[in-house]
């Protein structure tokens, strides 16, 4: 016969098994990376900038490290995704460029390199992916056929309002299947972020989220463009008002991971994919775009989006993981996008093999301050712009050496920029960082050392894909 005591003794402490059931702490810290498109170095609070507001974005750098020399692998959006996708620089598997209208819906990230959400779901993380992808249009280079379970995507980004005409935003997935989101792409992005932390606060979870501001359609909600009235030029006043709206988003996926008491269990990444393409006001927000300006600043940099110069390739790097990264540090020796992979693994317990050859290192020893060395003695560069015909001018390279940088830029980015030249030239980043004052002739010696690192670099690499 059993005992009643027991039938009473499981009948109390059922409560509380139930309780410690429902809520356990995921084993492995949360990884989440925030990304904005065409944003520049200075359009953000923590970065000094006096107009953009961004108090969500600051608390990222207030709670964590701001790295002020943290880079992307390509000044364009496409390639420098596949780097830090793969954690490989894209030059390794000829994703040189964005890929022009003839061949666009035909090629993208090769099938042939493993993502990031590949690994970290076989490290057992819930994966999702929320917002522009432009890695391809193929169905076997779609985000959820690339190591994500859960999308909620758009394959190209450009959208924030709705169509006019059918009150939805056009070509937007959830998986395989299109919806019919009524919403401005930022909120709606945001809202399913939140909903996706939700999901899966009891499990170890990956999050790619990529926004779109302040990347074109330059469109703002009227609420947030009436925060800046007072700025005369409306092709500014729109970008800050897209860029209030980013902000606000990224302080729901902050509040949920507060909410959730997650927060300290969570290393969120935020960053730009390349810098700002500056450019001149519009009459009105509606008017016909030029492509690829949106009043960005990157000051103090010199060169925008396009550009090997600083303004096209260093973007706001920001990093926390509360309670074990320091708080309100700035780190300012060089990291790269390429490093985010194997931060993560590192924090899923994955050891990279050497067969992955990764390009990237595990940023957390040196953020903590653990490791006082550099993370990198040397960062490469290679952007060849897909235009016929084929003209070496068009074709520029760079490489950061310590705190020197050789670079060529590139007759057309260089025309962009309205610079003239095309030869080699050598910066000094710690004494010039706009890189105003070319070294080249009085250093013949380290432009010869550089250049020849620079052609060993780049002999392991494969010509570009589409040209």
């Amino acid at each position: 016969m059993k005992s009643p005591f027991g039938h009473i003794f499981a009948l109390l402490i059922a409560p509380l098994v139930s309780l410690h059931a429902a809520s356990p702490v995921p084993s492995k810290p949360n990884i989440i990376i925030l990304l904005a498109d065409d944003l520049g170095y200075a359009d953000l609070g923590c970065q000094g900038s006096k107009e953009v507001i961004s108090p969500n974005i600051d608390s990222i750098a207030a709670n964590g490290v701001r790295c002020t020399a943290g880079y992307v692998t390509a000044p364009q959006c496409c390639p420098s995704r596949a780097g830090f996708m793969t954690g490989r620089y894209q030059n390794r598997f000829g994703f040189e460029a964005n890929p022009p209208p003839p061949v666009e819906a035909k090629v993208g990230l090769p099938v042939s390199e493993r993502t990031l959400a590949d690994r970290m779901k076989a490290a057992g993380y819930a994966t999702g992916m929320i917002g522009k992808w432009h890695l391809g249009h193929l169905e076997s280079m779609k985000p959820y056929n690339r190591g994500f379970d859960e999308t909620y995507w758009h394959p190209h980004g450009g959208v924030l309002f709705p169509n006019s005409k059918t009150g939805f935003i056009p070509n937007l997935y959830r998986g395989k299947n299109p919806v019919q989101e009524p919403e401005y792409s930022t909120d709606a992005f945001g809202r399913e972020a939140v909903a996706f932390i939700d999901r899966h606060q009891r499990e170890p979870f990956f999050l790619y989220l990529a926004f779109v501001p302040p990347h074109w359609p330059m469109q703002a909600k009227p609420e947030h463009l009436a925060k800046f009235a007072h700025i005369p030029d409306l092709h500014r006043r729109t970008m800050l008002g897209m860029m209030a709206s980013l902000d606000e988003n990224v302080g729901h996926v902050l509040a949920k991971l507060r909410e959730t008491k997650l927060d300290d269990n969570t290393l969120v990444f935020f960053l730009s994919d390349n810098g700002g393409p500056t450019g001149q006001a519009r009459s009105q927000p509606d008017a016909d775009f030029e492509y690829g300006r949106n009043t960005s600043k990157n000051d103090p940099l010199r060169g925008v989006k396009g550009d090997l110069f600083e303004g096209g390739i260093r973007v706001p790097f920001l990093v926390q993981w509360k309670g074990h990264l320091p708080a309100g540090k700035t780190y300012d020796k060089p990291v790269i996008s390429l490093d985010i992979a194997p931060t993560a693994l590192a924090l899923a317990g994955v050891t990279p093999q050497p067969e992955w050859k990764l390009d990237g290192t595990n940023l957390l020893p040196f953020l903590t301050g653990e490791d006082a060395a550099t993370p990198h003695d040397t960062l490469f560069w290679r952007f060849r712009l897909p235009l016929p015909p084929a003209n070496p001018g068009r074709e520029g390279w760079a490489m950061r050496q310590g705190d020197w940088k050789l670079v060529k830029n590139g007759e057309e980015s260089l025309r962009v920029s309205g610079i003239g030249g095309e030869s080699l030239s050598l910066y000094n980043l710690v004494s010039d960082i706009g890189e105003t004052k070319d070294l080249s002739a009085e250093q013949p010696e380290r432009v010869a050392a550089m250049t020849a690192a620079y052609k060993q670099w780049d002999a392991q690499n494969m010509e570009p894909l589409w040209r």
